[in-house]
């Protein structure tokens, strides 16, 4: 099982209405799951954050840090 997990929540990730952690059977679901939304997340949102991926042990962490 892999998580993709999303470490802080922004105003804007509480707002969307997203979930915070998403299982999958596969790695490359969870990757592809991760890519999409990391790129959401640093392309539609408020752009006061970036937003990246860091693989731990089965986990995918999307972390984040301040823009600019």
């Amino acid at each position: 099982m892999y998580k993709v997990i999303i470490e802080k929540q922004c105003g804007c990730f509480k707002k969307s209405g997203h979930d915070a952690e998403v299982s999958f059977d596969t790695k490359d679901d969870a990757l592809m799951h991760a890519n999409e939304r990391k790129n959401h997340m640093n392309d539609e949102w408020c752009g006061k954050h970036n937003f990246y991926i860091e693989e731990e042990g089965n986990d995918l962490i999307i972390r984040m840090q301040m823009a600019g």
